[in-house]
């Protein structure tokens, strides 16, 4: 069956449904562009006034990248999961163990989403329900504690006082431990994270129609404020334009001293665009559900190339007004940087009153669930696709009669409780997973941007439903040795341990692969796999490209240590 064909596997009971067009995926895609509040704080403490710019580059790299994407997932009108799955297929022919890479590396970059999603919207609810007191030096309550506590200082009043009327819920846990360089809690952010979750998992299990349909009303509850927050401080004069100025690195993390364009200043901008990377090139998800469209041969391009757009627009447009109405030193605030005050933040940054206030910290809320569903929509199906085509363990290939891949969302879910109970503990635990996380994206998003140009190579006979401009599939490919210098550069600076522990989190594939093709397969792939190229195992034999795609490999793993050991702080 090739890529053109017009007529697609049927659904059957044990099938993905189709039952979308681009506009749903659209929606459930529309998850994206609130990923922003996950590391607008973060990036604003180590980018300072370039922040914006990080955020700015960022965004344009990952849409010239998803040109690539779009042509290679029009290759596979009948295959669920998104570019990764379509690109570990270009690797096929050159290593059993590169392909599957791609698939795990996708997905577990991707399923963080669903914890630290459910760690910052529990933070959220938490500031609401059972705000953190502010004190000063000249309140009531710390005037009265140095008049009964002679000879502490200002300073420590301030944090006993605050101490003392902090909520017992803020400082609660079950259980807590400390776990090599993170630790985990069980504390109140875990609890009402899970419940979260949870619920999230229960709008899902009635498949992508009913997932498009509520993510389409919270969508446009969640696009339309990010707008308003966006656009309404340029308008009321709010921005200060000194805010951008100078144009230099911090001299360090978290301290407001400009710095300059050096190899530490560097260092830090790479820490910036590595982690923006992940929230910036997630829109590729808009292609997960090419199984699911019901015409896949014009709906997949347009899915990626809309959600591209929409995400442009606000990934420029939040972190510029952000930044225009903090500052430099209201950014590096620490409600700010770890996340917990984003909401308030952005709430401030648009006026009104008190409801106005309570009402669009709801709305950031509502928009971190909509992250959270976009990722298990997008997750859950990469597990499944890649059990489908001999990757992954058989039994996450299940679907119920929704059409929902329910054992691969389990899967998704309890690993993300226990990632939830790290990301609770604390700022550090929180960005070291997104790190670690992010490695995993930067090595899928290498191999699948060179995928691009090994489908020109070995299936270019196929025709493609849309193609993509050779220059951009050019641009893509040298994009892909950029992400591997944000990755060694960059990880450091978010944790000296993050680029090795995001590199032994990616060995843990071939395990697990191993089991699935040589163990449950006998060593042979699913007769199914290839269909959509019109191909059998045999075919796999032929290897157009040649040497090309393992000096690649070499290339990209060279280029990620010399920028490990050149950038330094």
């Amino acid at each position: 069956m090739s890529a053109m064909d017009e007529t697609y596997v049927a659904d059957a009971s044990g099938n993905l449904h189709r039952t979308i067009d681009w506009r749903g995926a659209f929606w459930v895609a529309s998850g994206v562009p609130p990923l922003v509040l996950f590391s607008i704080g973060g990036i604003a403490g180590v980018g300072g006034n370039i922040a914006f710019a990080i955020w700015t580059v960022s965004i344009l790299m990952g849409f010239i990248q998803s040109f690539t994407y779009a042509e290679i997932a029009g290759l596979f009108p009948n295959k669920s999961g998104g570019a990764s799955v379509y690109g570990a297929t270009a690797w096929l022919r050159y290593s059993k163990f590169i392909a599957p890479l791609s698939v795990w590396c996708n997905w577990f970059a991707w399923t963080p989403v669903l914890s630290l999603g459910c760690s910052i919207a529990a933070a959220y609810i938490l500031n609401a329900l059972a705000p953190i007191p502010g004190f000063t030096e000249t309140s009531p309550e710390v005037v009265a504690y140095l008049a009964a506590n002679a000879g502490t200082s200002a300073a420590d009043a301030v944090t006993a006082v605050t101490a003392a009327a902090t909520p017992t819920i803020r400082t609660w846990t079950l259980y807590t431990h400390s776990l090599g360089p993170v630790s985990f809690s069980l504390n109140a952010t875990f609890w009402i994270g899970a419940l979260l979750m949870l619920g999230t998992f229960a709008i899902q299990h009635r498949g992508i129609l009913s997932t498009a349909n509520v993510q389409k009303v919270v969508g446009l509850l969640v696009i339309i404020p990010l707008l308003v927050v966006g656009i309404a401080p340029i308008v009321t004069g709010q921005v200060n334009w000194e805010n951008y100025s100078p144009f230099v690195p911090l001299a360090a993390a978290y301290a407001p001293e400009p710095g300059s364009w050096n190899v530490a200043g560097w260092t830090l901008v790479l820490g910036g665009m590595f982690i923006a990377a992940w929230s910036t090139y997630g829109f590729e998800t808009a292609v997960c559900y090419t199984r699911e469209f019901k015409n896949p041969e014009t709906d997949t391009f347009k899915a990626i190339f809309y959600s591209g757009l929409l995400c442009i627009l606000l990934f420029i447009l939040v972190p510029f007004t952000f930044q225009g109405v903090l500052g430099l030193n209201g950014m590096l605030a620490t409600p700010i940087v770890d996340g917990s005050g984003v909401a308030d933040a952005l709430a401030s940054m648009v006026g009104g009153g008190g409801l106005i206030k309570t009402l669009l910290i709801m709305l950031m809320i509502l928009a971190l669930l909509l992250s959270i569903m976009t990722a298990m929509a997008g997750t859950s199906r990469t597990l499944y696709q890649g059990a489908v085509d001999g990757w992954l363990p058989r039994y996450l290939s299940h679907v119920n009669e929704h059409g929902a891949p329910t054992r691969a969302m389990w899967t998704d879910l309890i690993v993300n409780l226990g990632v939830l109970a790290i990301a609770s503990a604390d700022a550090t635990s929180f960005f070291f997973i997104l790190a670690v996380a992010n490695c995993g994206y930067i090595i899928f998003n290498f191999l699948n941007l060179n995928a691009g140009w090994i489908h020109r190579i070995d299936n270019g006979h196929i025709k493609r439903p849309w193609r993509a401009p050779t220059w951009l599939l050019a641009a893509g490919t040298i994009f892909a040795f950029v992400n591997a210098v944000f990755m060694g550069a960059g990880a450091k600076v978010w944790n000296p341990m993050a680029l090795w522990a995001g590199l032994a989190t990616v060995a843990l594939i071939i395990p697990v692969f191993c089991f699935r093709h040589y163990i449950q397969d006998g060593g042979k792939f699913p007769d199914h796999m290839l269909d959509d190229l019109g191909m059998t195992e045999s075919n796999l034999r032929e290897r157009k490209a040649g040497m090309l795609p393992y000096l690649t490999l070499i290339a990209g793993l060279i280029v990620m240590l010399l920028a490990n050991w050149y950038f330094v702080f």
